[in-house]
C-alpha cells in the first residue's frame, strides 16, 4: 500500500494561476470570443495540468492493459478467452488497430501483461511487453470475489509504476485495454460506483444477442448480489467486480495525475478504471480528459459521473486505447492554438467596437 498512499498524497489540483493565463490569452485571440469552443477549454486544461503556457505533448504513448476474467465461464461474450493472449501478439507484431491509429498520431504503444490466461513469457523476457502480471486471470465474479483486496492494490499498483517509469519520456498518456469479457466486470463497476443497475449500464460488448445480453445483466446482477462491493471504498469494489487491467488503467491514471501528466480516457473498460482511480483521489479527474463517448450505454453514465464531455463521439467500441489515440490529435491541435494563435494585439488586428 506505501506506493499507492504516497501517490495519492502528491496529487494536487490544476494550477489555477496557469490556466488564468491561458484564460486571458485565449479571450484575445484573433477570432470571435472562444470561437473554437471545447478545443479552448482543453488549452486552458492543459496549461492548468502542466502549470505551462507552452504544454508539452509531442512524446505519446498509450498504455494497452490486458487481463482475463474468471466470469467469462458464464457465456457473457461471443469470443473464447484464448483471443485476449491471441491479441497481445497482434499488438506487438503492429497488426492491430491501435496499431494503425497510434502510428497515425505519432504515438507509441506499450502493451502490459497484467494478468492474462496465457503463457507470455517469451514476450516479456525480450522486452516485448511489461509484464506486471498479477495472476492469471480474475476468478469469476458471480461466484464470489474477482481478486483479493491485496491482488487489488498490487494491480493499481502496477499501473502507478508503469506511469512513474514512463513518465520521464511521456508528455501525454493515453489508456487502453484488451481483455475477452472485460465489460462484464466494467458494467459492475459502472453500476456500483454510479448507484444505476446494471440494465442500465450494461451494453453488448462483443455484439452478443438479445438472449446472451439478458443473461448478462443477469450475470451483473448475481455478481453483486453475492459480493455486496461499497460504493465508498473503490478498492472493494475492485476487488470484489473488477479486473487486473481495470486496476491497472486506475493506476496508470493515479500516477500520471501524480507527475502532473495529462491522461486521455479511453473507452468503456478505461472510464470503468477512471471511476476507480476517482474513488481513490477525486482531485485525479482533473488531469483526465475523455476521448470520446463509446456505443456501450453506461459509458455515458460513468462520463457524467466523472464530470468529463468527450472529444468525439464516433460510434467507437473496440478499445485497445484506439479512441483515446485519436483524441491525440486534438489535443496537439489545442496547444497549437494557445501557442500559435496570434492575439489581436500580436496581429495588429482591430477588436470588435464598443
Amino acid at each position: 500500500m506505501k506506493l499507492l498512499q504516497e501517490t495519492l498524497a502528491r496529487i494536487q489540483p490544476q494550477d489555477s494561476a496557469a490556466r488564468a493565463k491561458a484564460k486571458e490569452r485565449l479571450d484575445q485571440l484573433t477570432m470571435p470570443y472562444w470561437a473554437l469552443g471545447r478545443l479552448m477549454d482543453l488549452a486552458m486544461d492543459l496549461a492548468g495540468i502542466t502549470g505551462s503556457m507552452r504544454p508539452e505533448v509531442e512524446r505519446r504513448v498509450v498504455v494497452t492493459m490486458a487481463g482475463d476474467h474468471g466470469v467469462v465461464v458464464e457465456g457473457v461474450s461471443k469470443y473464447p478467452q484464448e483471443v485476449t493472449c491471441q491479441m497481445v501478439y497482434n499488438f506487438v507484431n503492429g497488426g492491430a488497430g491501435i496499431n494503425a491509429i497510434a502510428r497515425a498520431v505519432r504515438a507509441k504503444v506499450h502493451v502490459v501483461d497484467m494478468g492474462v490466461a496465457g503463457d507470455l513469457e517469451d514476450l516479456a523476457s525480450k522486452g516485448r511487453i511489461i509484464s506486471k502480471r498479477v495472476g492469471p486471470g480474475t476468478q469469476n465474479m458471480a461466484a464470489g470475489p474477482a481478486m483479493s483486496r491485496e491482488e487489488a492494490v498490487r494491480s493499481v499498483e502496477a499501473g502507478i509504476e508503469i506511469a512513474l517509469e514512463l513518465a520521464e519520456g511521456t508528455d501525454l498518456f493515453g489508456t487502453g485495454d484488451m481483455g475477452i469479457g472485460n465489460t462484464t466486470p466494467s458494467s459492475a463497476v459502472v453500476a456500483v460506483m454510479t448507484g444505476m443497475s446494471p440494465a442500465e449500464v450494461t451494453g453488448r460488448g462483443t455484439g452478443i444477442d438479445d438472449l446472451q445480453f439478458q443473461h448478462k445483466i443477469s450475470v451483473i446482477e448475481r455478481a453483486l448480489a453475492v459480493n455486496k462491493p461499497s460504493p465508498t471504498d473503490a478498492l472493494d469494489v475492485l476487488s470484489k467486480v473488477g479486473g487486473f487491467e481495470i486496476g491497472g488503467i486506475a493506476g496508470l491514471i493515479l500516477g500520471a495525475a501524480s507527475v502532473r501528466k495529462p491522461v486521455l480516457i479511453d473507452g468503456f473498460i478505461s472510464t470503468a478504471g477512471a471511476l476507480i482511480a476517482y474513488g481513490m483521489a477525486p482531485t485525479a479527474a482533473d488531469f483526465m480528459v475523455a476521448a470520446h463517448r463509446s456505443v456501450e450505454q453506461g459509458h455515458r453514465i460513468a462520463l457524467e459521473h466523472l464530470n468529463k464531455q468527450p472529444l468525439l463521439d464516433l460510434d467507437l467500441r473496440l478499445g485497445e486505447g484506439t479512441g483515446a489515440a485519436l483524441a491525440m490529435a486534438l489535443v496537439e491541435a489545442a496547444v497549437r492554438i494557445l501557442t500559435e494563435v496570434a492575439t489581436f494585439e500580436e496581429a495588429a488586428v482591430s477588436t470588435v467596437e464598443a
